[in-house]
């Protein structure tokens, strides 16, 4: 059918980090935005990450001084403005003798603490891991290493939360919605596009924004528009185990093929192990690790930590594959982070194309590709604003976390501290709208598990775009890893209840 509205002034495809960054910014500065999703909102690369939002201190290696400095700038700013979801962490690096010589460690942890600007997070320093906490948990002969800042971050709900404060300032934001066929009439985008149920749609728009990540130049087959580069599809793998550390650092760890991984402290009793570097080849709709992948971050840990990993450890994988920009790197881990963006006018309807990047940058990715089209689309007038506007629940100061946490537990004193440390981290102020006055679970419609609520599924329903249950467990929270069948069963009929209800959000 016709979308009955006058034309978009933005039409998004992609609904991960960087077109729902591109929706919030350009509906924030006056646009009108739709937003087109296949499937969930950050239901590929973009909840695939290591959840850190970090500048790269590998990429120093690679001379990747512009991409680090502007990452390590953004650290800070997005800190400021989501505190609940992103909190700063201490990493510490093991010397290890026979690889990177510790002149060189010295020298690229200088550079990262002073080439972007950090002005709150902690400076690097040495640590002598005999004594110190995180040296406990790691095999004897290391002894020395260094301690620097850097920050995790729940990578679907920065996407999520970018599309909700989009929604707000009146963008239209489309999950389960393919864009079929793309092309320009009389100076417009046409969009047709089908929905879960064959359903079949038309859009038109002023401009077309291609943030379609891994499916980027697919798009551009869709649009007849010939590529400006060539893409590189490297794969990612991730474990996780119950949790070998009883403290709050992080590790970043040298292994002897000159990769680097990390073991990361992950939903309280868990430790998060990544990141693989895999060229991917093959359909993009069901990726996963391979046992060589999974053999390999295990022998990784074995290196370093005196209990020892097996396969039969791991509780979870995932898997997201990179669009990385093709510059000739011999080896996958090589390639380069940064990003480029393409703007076509050559049919009289802009069209541009976001290539690459990486989820610490994406505010300022968004933000220049904003401005490119603002030259062109005049209801994008509005000043540059992203920067300094809390996403939605950040706004709290970034030392607050604990403060929120308290006040949710003193008004609401059924909840476990576990339970309300997870309320805060994924909502922030905005969970008082549905917690409400509750003081009991029936309040909230009854508990279905682990602290998650009937209230609380249904606000992710109509509030977040969440459809099913793997929706829920595994990118609006990560209760995946502690739902047994029994409780899925019970979310999965609360949700039938909730979807059967009319006037649902697209």
């Amino acid at each position: 059918m016709t979308d009955p509205v006058p034309p978009y002034d933005v039409i998004v495809i992609g609904g991960g980090v960087n077109g729902a960054g591109v929706a919030r910014d350009a509906a924030g500065r006056g646009g009108r935005v739709l937003l087109l999703e296949a499937g969930d909102l950050g239901g590929g690369t973009s909840s695939a990450s290591t959840k850190l939002i970090h500048g790269g201190l590998r990429y120093l290696e690679h001379y990747e001084f512009a991409l680090v400095r502007e990452a390590l700038k953004e650290r800070e700013r997005l800190w400021g403005i989501a505190p609940h979801i992103i909190r700063p962490m201490r990493f510490v690096l093991p010397y290890r003798d026979g690889l990177r010589p510790r002149w060189l460690l010295r020298l690229g942890l200088f550079l990262y603490d002073h080439i972007g600007g950090r002005r709150r997070l902690p400076a690097t320093r040495s640590v002598d891991l005999r004594v110190h906490p995180a040296g406990a948990p790691l095999q004897s002969r290391y002894r020395k290493g260094f301690e620097y800042s850097d920050a995790a971050v729940d990578d679907a709900r920065l996407v999520l939360l970018n599309a909700r404060d989009a929604a707000d300032k009146g963008a239209r934001i489309r999950t389960r919605t393919r864009a079929a066929m793309l092309r320009v009439e009389d100076g417009l985008w046409i969009v047709e596009a089908s929905g879960e149920r064959e359903q079949a749609y038309r859009f038109s728009g002023r401009s077309l924004v291609n943030a379609a990540g891994p499916e980027v130049l697919d798009v551009l087959r869709r649009a007849a528009a010939p590529p400006d580069y060539r893409m590189r599809l490297v794969r990612g793998s991730h474990i996780v185990v119950r949790r070998i550390f009883d403290h709050d650092y992080a590790y970043f760890f040298q292994l002897p093929d000159g990769r680097i991984f990390f073991a990361i402290p992950y939903e309280r009793d868990f430790t998060l192990i990544g990141t693989t570097d895999q060229d991917h080849e093959g359909p993009l709709d069901n990726i996963h690790a391979s046992a060589e992948e999974i053999e390999y971050l295990c022998n990784g840990a074995n290196q370093y930590f005196r209990a020892a990993l097996t396969p039969s450890d791991v509780v979870w994988t995932y898997s997201g594959v990179r669009p990385l920009i093709e510059d000739g790197s011999g080896k996958p881990e090589a390639a380069t982070r940064g990003y480029r963006i393409d703007l076509d006018c050559e049919e009289g309807a802009p069209l541009l194309t976001i290539y690459g990047g990486k989820i610490t940058s994406y505010r300022h990715v968004a933000e220049h590709a904003v401005d490119e089209l603002a030259a062109h689309v005049p209801a994008l007038s509005g000043p540059r604003w992203t920067g300094e506007a809390p996403l939605p629940g950040g706004d709290f100061p970034v030392d607050g976390l604990a403060a929120l946490t308290a006040e949710l537990r003193q008004s609401h004193p059924f909840l476990t501290p576990a339970t309300a440390e997870r309320i805060a981290r994924a909502h922030g102020t905005g969970a008082r709208a549905w917690l409400g006055n509750a003081q009991s679970w029936d309040d909230l419609g009854g508990e279905i598990g682990h602290g998650l609520s009937a209230a609380e599924t249904e606000w992710m329903v109509t509030r977040e775009w969440a459809r099913t249950s793997e929706d829920i467990l595994w990118r609006r929270s990560k209760l995946g890893l502690r739902f047994t069948e029994a409780e899925a069963e019970g979310l999965e009929a609360c949700l039938r209840a909730i979807l059967a209800r009319p006037a649902l959000p697209e």
